[in-house]
């Protein structure tokens, strides 16, 4: 790729120009949200979002590509949920409607998402269009066998314990989750960066090359992208809690209940990793696309929960995580049908579809309970 632009030719900035200018963009918008408003400027903003979006999933992969794999995905998982995390702490602070649920909703909603859209999207393009396509089984299984864990103890347990009536977490069994929970992510981490690194390398595949074998951008290029990633990130954040008023009127105008709110936010949150994973699929790079999708569902759950737990324990709020029988349904059926999936070492079409069929369920489960 060739470029002619100013960055490029005073200081080898090797980046597309739209992908510097859509952030800046971005905060222009941010910029005028406070003294603008009307439905035209919500489309804008909806615009600018989905454009600050693309230039963000750019970013992430000239960086993933430097570092090389898994550092690239999990700076892209752990960027994003840094910022989701200072998001709900930012509401619960504010002590906003619904804040003593939000972590819940928006902890389950990205879960669920991962698990049967990013990931049924990944196996349905991919199957489509390579028949079928292989990834490290050692690697999917450890980040399974995580999530699953991780998910029932944080998202299921506080239905049945008693010291607190209701789904609720004492003071002490919240602190005690929040230690297992960076216990796991951990030692997850740990065994992807260094113990086992080779369970998460991708494999040589039969796709694009060309992708795969182009020289690494330059460290001024990477820092620029890094620096405009974690921009966009922020821009993408700030622009969705901006969008959240009037997407909940639209919501409620429809007669859907408000937890679909929380669904569209993640929605847009994880919008650059889910891209980005999706990408890597269809290019038969399938245990990169894995890397990203299971990778941000741990950092999701894993460095949230323990945020959250932090905040509710200084502060003196009460947060509710367990969540219903029909969500708790489905979250067992999401891992069960991921478990079998990844049991064969390659994956196929049919297996997306499955996935893409729960999620059908969740979404219209949720507009009508």
């Amino acid at each position: 790729m060739s470029f002619n632009h100013i960055l490029y030719k005073r200081w080898k900035i090797a980046l597309p120009l739209w992908t510097v200018i859509c952030p800046v963009i971005g905060l222009i918008i941010l910029g005028l949200a406070g003294s603008t408003d009307g439905g035209w400027f919500a489309t804008l903003m909806g615009m600018t979002l989905i454009a600050v979006v693309l230039s963000a999933v750019h970013h992430a992969e000239v960086v993933a590509h430097k570092v090389g794999e898994p550092f690239g995905t999990l700076i892209l998982a752990l960027a994003i949920t840094i910022i989701e995390v200072s998001l709900i702490v930012s509401m619960m602070l504010s002590k906003s409607a619904g804040g003593e649920t939000l972590a819940r909703d928006t902890v389950f909603a990205a879960i669920m998402l991962i698990l049967t859209g990013i990931i049924g999207l990944a196996l349905f393009i991919g199957g489509m269009k390579h028949k079928e396509q292989a990834y490290i089984k050692q690697g999917v299984s450890a980040a399974l066998v995580t999530l699953t864990a991780i998910s029932v103890l944080t998202l299921v347990l506080p239905n049945y314990t008693t010291t607190q009536p209701g789904p609720v977490y004492s003071n002490s069994q919240l602190i005690f989750v929040a230690v297992i929970s960076l216990v796991l992510y951990g030692g997850f981490v740990a065994v992807q960066t260094g113990l086992h690194r080779d369970y998460f390398l991708p494999q040589e595949t039969t796709g694009d090359h060309e992708d795969i074998h182009a020289a690494p951008p330059s460290r001024l290029t990477t820092i620029a992208s890094l620096f405009l990633l974690l921009v966009s990130l922020v821009v993408v954040v700030l622009l969705s809690k901006k969008l959240s008023p009037t997407i909940e009127s639209i919501v409620v105008n429809l007669g859907a209940p408000k937890s679909l709110v929380g669904i569209i936010i993640a929605a847009v949150i994880l919008l650059p990793e889910g891209m980005a994973a999706i990408r890597a699929a269809s290019r038969n790079r399938l245990q990169t696309s894995l890397n990203l999708a299971l990778g941000s569902a741990l950092a999701s759950i894993g460095l949230t929960i323990p945020a959250v737990a932090i905040v509710c324990y200084f502060g003196g709020f009460e947060v509710t995580l367990g969540i219903d029988a029909k969500s708790s349904l489905l979250l067992l059926l999401s891992l069960f049908t991921i478990q079998l999936s990844f049991s064969a070492g390659r994956t196929n079409v049919l297996q997306g579809i499955v996935q893409l069929v729960i999620l059908a369920t969740y979404l219209f489960t949720t507009i009508i309970p």
